[in-house]
Formats: C-alpha cells, sequence, structure tokens
C-alpha cells in the first residue's frame, strides 16, 4: 500500500526568500586542492602520444595486444605483462554520423565518430576518434582503411587530440 502526501509539514521555500535574505544562509567557497592522476598505463599512452607513437599493452596468458593500454587483461583477469606499439592505422569498426554540434547546435556538415580498431592490436582493440577529410559523408563504410593524422611534434601536449583525426586510405 502506498500513501500519497499531499501536505507536507513546514512551509515552502521560493528563490526569492533566500535573495531577500528571509532565510539564513551560509556563502562559503572552499579552498580544494586535489590531484589526480592517469594511472600507469594511460599516463604512458599519454606520453607516447605526445612522441606521435600508440602504445598497447600485452597478457602473455592470453595473447591479447591492448589499446588503450591497461594494467590488467578483463579477459584473463591477469595483470599485462608487456607494451608493444600498435600502428596509426586501422579499420572503422562501427561509427556514427551527427549533424548536432557537442553545443547541440544544427550542423550544414556531419560529424563522424568512429571506433577504429589499430593494426598491431588484438581483434575489437581500439580507439574512439573523428574521421574527417571526406567528401561524402554516405561513403564511410564498416570496415574501411583509416590512418591517423596527427598534430606537428611542437603542438602535440600527450592528450588523445594530439591525433587531430583519421582519415580514409586507399587499399593497395
Amino acid at each position: 500500500m502506498s500513501v500519497k502526501i499531499k501536505n507536507y509539514a513546514g512551509e515552502a521555500l521560493e528563490a526569492k526568500d533566500i535573495r531577500e535574505g528571509r532565510v539564513p544562509t551560509e556563502k562559503f567557497r572552499p579552498k580544494a586542492k586535489f590531484a589526480w592522476s592517469a594511472g600507469i598505463a594511460m599516463s604512458r599512452f599519454l606520453e607516447e602520444l605526445k612522441k606521435g607513437k600508440i602504445i598497447a599493452t600485452t597478457c602473455s596468458e592470453c595473447g591479447r595486444i591492448m589499446v588503450p593500454p591497461r594494467i590488467y587483461c578483463e579477459k584473463c583477469f591477469k595483470p599485462t605483462d608487456g607494451w608493444t606499439y600498435a600502428k596509426d592505422t586501422g579499420i572503422i569498426n562501427t561509427y556514427s554520423v551527427s549533424f548536432l554540434a557537442a553545443d547541440a547546435r544544427r550542423l550544414k556538415e556531419p560529424i563522424i565518430v568512429a571506433i577504429i580498431n589499430l593494426d598491431g592490436a588484438s581483434e575489437g582493440m581500439g580507439i574512439i576518434h573523428r574521421i574527417e577529410e571526406v567528401k561524402d559523408w554516405k561513403e564511410v563504410k564498416f570496415g574501411m582503411k583509416v590512418k591517423a593524422v596527427w598534430k606537428p611534434p611542437k603542438e602535440r601536449e600527450g592528450a588523445i587530440t594530439d591525433i587531430k583525426y583519421f582519415k580514409l586510405v586507399k587499399e593497395e
């Protein structure tokens, strides 16, 4: 049996009650300081991106090569035990075409975001990034080959955005 409360005890407050000082309030600005760490695997990943390289971790138990790197393998639940490099090329696993910007503005030209399975990494391992330099978004298909377009070395800062975007490449 549920009970519906029609009237709550006390007096309802409105924003003007607070603004006009009818209700006791306290203003406080904490001087909060914090430190954040990306962790062992992600820190190394970001350092290598700054150098224009994509690093992965390896699991000798099941043989997986994981990008982004992890400190344990979620398939066999063992700690990863090595590092290797993946290529900055891969294939489109899946993608989304959006005519809305991050701030919900309508766009004339769409943004294409894809999960990219990187060459040199295990199947299903990859990163999410933008696809650009596409004449017609309808030409993008699953399984298409892509290559990273990097920022110039002096502009890199150790972030996923050091890869400006991925572009489609013609298979040879």
